[in-house]
């Protein structure tokens, strides 16, 4: 081999991606096979023993953290490292730790990736685009800005993962005509890293948005004998999630300001697409009768107790048989179907199912609030805030409002600090996860745009995540105490 062929194939040596791989391996070798880590401790003397299974599970949590943040692998892949690692290690019976990869959550995913797909093919997503465009005129920022409002505005609706794969399609439309084709943008960055931020935001501010509120509220039932209704909720929740909204938008105008302010002509455009278009179309009309309905009995569950029984995976999987049965989708359109992200999503699913099952969440969480019951309660609300952002990050927002939720409470009151700030504080952060794309669906499906990295999606969300951990200081401080909620209690 010559000297210039020897250099040549040295320099295709990524060394970067094989340090962090080998940070990955290491850390998991340390956390495994150390020595047993002392018990968590509750406020009431009740020790939580950390098993070898459960330092097992922390261990592929810091792998797979590694692995995802820096993209040594691709992600699906990191997550079939969790379950084999769950398998080989011991930590998981292998039964255990591959199911979770076909979670009805995953399934979910699934179905809602479907719906996507059906709006692009039938034509819809492009109707809706050019209306949306011709309103939003040709301002990036007026564009980006309508965008994140009817994000926001259908979480209040349906789910975040729903609006999400509805929405996405629609961004892709919109982007194709802001002439950098598939190339990423600073703004192809913000609309579609902005999207998933907004779907958390406006998530948070009905009980129709995503199960974690349904499940905080019974945990709150359960505990202090009070329920929490409805409009409630909203009625604390609309002033934080709607600050949020409007705060990222002016974050993402910021730090990735579009290249282009304007699109000159962009509105005469839309308008002369949309009328090529023509009349809606059969498909058209068939796909938005399912999927509208689909959304109205996931809306209706809420509701209507008789349909409560009804699995929400098993509802919006009926539309995607019947996509197929009626022929708008064939077999070409499922082997198009990005199993990238929804490995990625299954991987989240059983590394949460492992850190709950082990124990090892509850351990964290005991450990951490544990350092905080005799901080000033200022800090005490905001450290439990700070913990579920950061668990939610890593597991479902349900598992982590399950795991620190009911520890929280326990300690409130020796902090004299009022069980409805703390269940709110949690549902701010557990329904805005920044930082790690498997930290909720809308994440994912807008990595599935190839505009951002998860390397980038960690920087700006950790920005993001100072913003978010902001507004929670004021809403607990100021805003929450002018509307009249509770913060303090005897003393």
């Amino acid at each position: 081999m010559t000297a210039s062929a020897l250099a040549a194939s040295k320099a295709k040596i990524d060394w970067k991606r094989i340090g962090f791989i080998l940070l990955g391996v290491i850390l998991f070798t340390i956390v495994y096979y150390s020595p047993p880590w002392p018990d968590a401790v509750d406020p009431m003397g009740e020790h939580f023993k950390l098993t070898r299974e459960g330092k097992g599970a922390i261990a592929v949590f810091l792998l797979a953290g590694i692995w995802w943040v820096f993209e040594v692998v691709p992600i699906g892949v990191t997550s079939l490292a969790i379950g084999t690692l769950q398998a080989l290690f011991m930590v998981r019976p292998a039964k255990e730790a591959f199911k979770d990869f076909m979670d009805p959550s995953v399934l979910f995913i699934f179905a809602s990736v479907v719906i996507g797909m059906v709006f692009t093919k039938t034509g819809l997503t492009r109707r809706m685009a050019y209306k949306m465009l011709v309103v939003a005129g040709e301002k990036t920022s007026m564009i980006l800005l309508g965008c994140f409002l009817v994000t926001a505005l259908l979480t209040h609706i349906m789910a975040h993962t729903a609006v999400a794969a509805t929405i996405y399609p629609l961004l892709v439309a919109i982007y194709s005509m802001y002439g950098e084709g598939d190339k990423p943008s600073k703004f192809g960055k913000a609309m579609f890293m902005g999207m998933a931020y907004v779907a958390g935001a406006g998530s948070i501010i009905t009980l129709l948005g995503a199960a974690r509120g349904a499940v905080a509220i019974g945990f709150f039932k359960d505990m202090t004998g009070r329920e929490v209704s409805f409009f409630e909720l909203t009625k604390f929740m609309a002033p934080v999630g709607w600050l949020m909204v409007f705060l990222l938008w002016g974050f993402f105008m910021v730090v990735l300001k579009p290249e282009k302010a304007t699109i000159p002509g962009l509105r005469d455009k839309a308008k002369e697409l949309s009328r090529q278009l023509g009349p809606i179309t059969k498909n058209e009309i068939t796909a938005t009768v399912i999927i509208g309905a689909a959304i109205l009995v996931l809306a209706l569950r809420s509701f209507i107790p008789a349909l409560d029984p009804l699995d929400k995976t098993a509802i919006i999987l009926v539309s995607t048989i019947l996509f197929f049965i009626i022929g708008i989708l064939n077999i070409r359109d499922l082997e198009e179907i990005p199993w990238n992200i929804i490995l990625l999503f299954a991987g989240a699913m059983s590394i949460g199912f492992c850190l709950w099952n082990t124990g090892a969440a509850k351990w964290m969480a005991v450990e951490w609030l544990a350092m905080f019951q005799k901080a000033n309660w200022f800090v005490f609300i905001m450290s439990i805030a700070f913990f579920v952002m950061v668990m939610t990050n890593f597991i479902m927002n349900v598992a982590a409002i399950a795991i620190s939720l009911p520890v929280a409470l326990v300690i409130a009151p020796y902090m004299h600090v009022a069980g409805e700030v703390v269940l709110f504080a949690s549902l701010v952060t557990a329904g805005m996860p920044f930082v790690l794309l498997v930290g909720a669906a809308p994440n994912a499906i807008a990595y599935d745009s190839k505009q951002f990295t998860a390397g980038e999606f960690f920087k700006y969300g950790c920005m993001a995540s100072v913003i978010l951990m902001l507004v929670v200081a004021l809403a607990v401080g100021v805003i929450w105490p002018l509307m009249g909620m509770p913060i303090r209690v005897g003393g």
